[in-house]
């Protein structure tokens, strides 16, 4: 394992920064928080308020959707199962996909009964089809949420009405939403849905950035009078894709508008590119003590990243290594860290994993290395 006080810093390569046309600040908005993320770099390109916890409205059932797609997944539950609608989720108030006490209605159309129109029966429905009652369903997507890194987030229920402890923050909503779009990709186009019919009840998203840009494919809306306005929403431009959340909007129009304009400046100011493919070996360190000399390090997984267009060419990179690594290293360990750097400023942080496995060498190695590193 790498030492933080013994390690040095060591140049791949320093490039000049060259002058580009420079890129506007972030936009202000009349919300409460945004965030504006890439999804293949997960980096946020512009944000206000993204740590201030709010409540998320409806966009809680993003959640309710990403256990449903996990159990799917898992092949605990499948699209065409039944689900027996309980007293509690036909009584359930706020929107909802009408459905009926005691009938028996297919999963699949429950689920998009949560997408598309947002239904809160739908919504309860599904709880206690999964977990038994909706308690127990709060209690497992709280789990997920920290599993999957939701610092600042707490869920009471499957549907988002209110209550004094369900919170959750912009920048949450955002790796919420790059989750379910990494990890479910064929689930995910469910929310590109534009209307439903159930019981003979045609009803339209109310995610109407749907109707209006055809980049857009998804995500949540949500309203109640505590949160205002809320959408998460991502786009697809080309191979790129970016995910916005809004939050605390006075009105509708506001929470499209401020939606298209943080779309807008990220697909037009910045750039995403792949930077090191999953174990390519990137560079190699000195090992002391070992079968062999040096070591070579790479990335567990592909990396991208996103920085204001037309600054690739003024990339730098610092590898911060131990200069005491020691054997035995086995394949996979972390052995020190990829700074990313534009004029001498962080951007993004990589850990560096061992590519192979270093054994403890011979007895003579090892004392002259031993000798070596004293020096």
């Amino acid at each position: 394992m790498f030492k933080y006080l013994s390690s040095i810093i060591l140049s791949l390569s320093v490039v000049a920064i060259a002058y580009a046309s420079p890129i506007p600040p972030a936009p202000k908005l009349n919300v409460k928080s945004y965030v504006i993320m890439d999804f293949d770099s997960g980096m946020i390109l512009a944000s206000s308020n993204k740590d201030l916890t709010l409540p998320p409205a409806s966009i809680t059932k993003m959640m309710t959707a990403y256990i449903a797609f996990t159990e799917l997944n898992e092949k605990n539950i499948s699209l065409d199962e039944d689900i027996l609608v309980s007293k509690k989720a036909w009584k359930t108030g706020g929107s909802k996909m009408f459905i009926e006490v005691g009938k028996k209605i297919k999963l699949r159309d429950i689920l998009q009964g949560v997408i598309t129109v947002s239904g809160n029966d739908a919504s309860v429905a599904l709880a206690e089809h999964i977990s038994g009652d909706e308690k127990t369903f709060a209690t497992y997507m709280n789990q997920v949420a920290e599993n999957i890194g939701l610092e600042n987030t707490n869920y009471t229920n499957a549907t988002g009405l209110p209550n004094d402890s369900l919170y959750t923050t912009a920048e949450d909503i955002a790796k919420l939403s790059r989750s379910l779009i990494i990890n479910f990709p064929n689930l995910y186009k469910l929310y590109s849905t534009k209307s439903y019919t159930f019981n003979e009840i045609k009803q339209y998203s109310r995610n109407k950035l749907l109707f209006i840009d055809d980049n857009v494919d998804g995500i949540k809306t949500g309203f109640t009078k505590a949160a205002g306005y809320c959408l998460a929403s991502s786009a697809k431009r080309g191979s790129r894709r970016l995910i916005a959340v809004v939050m605390g909007a006075p009105n509708p129009d506001v929470r499209i508008q401020s939606s298209r304009t943080l779309l807008e400046y990220g697909f037009r100011f910045f750039e995403t590119h792949k930077l090191f493919k999953k174990h390519e070996t990137i560079s190699s360190a000195n090992v002391y003590g070992g079968d062999k000399t040096e070591i070579k390090f790479g990335v567990d997984e592909d990396k991208s990243i996103t920085i204001p267009r037309r600054q690739k060419k003024n990339l730098k990179y610092q590898y911060v290594i131990d200069r005491k690594l020691t054997a035995p290293i086995k394949k996979n360990e972390a052995i020190g860290f990829l700074h990313v750097k534009i004029k001498d400023k962080i951007i993004q942080t990589y850990e560096l994993s061992a590519l192979e496995n270093i054994n403890q060498g011979s007895l003579y190695r090892r004392t002259v290395d031993s000798l070596l590193m004293d020096l």
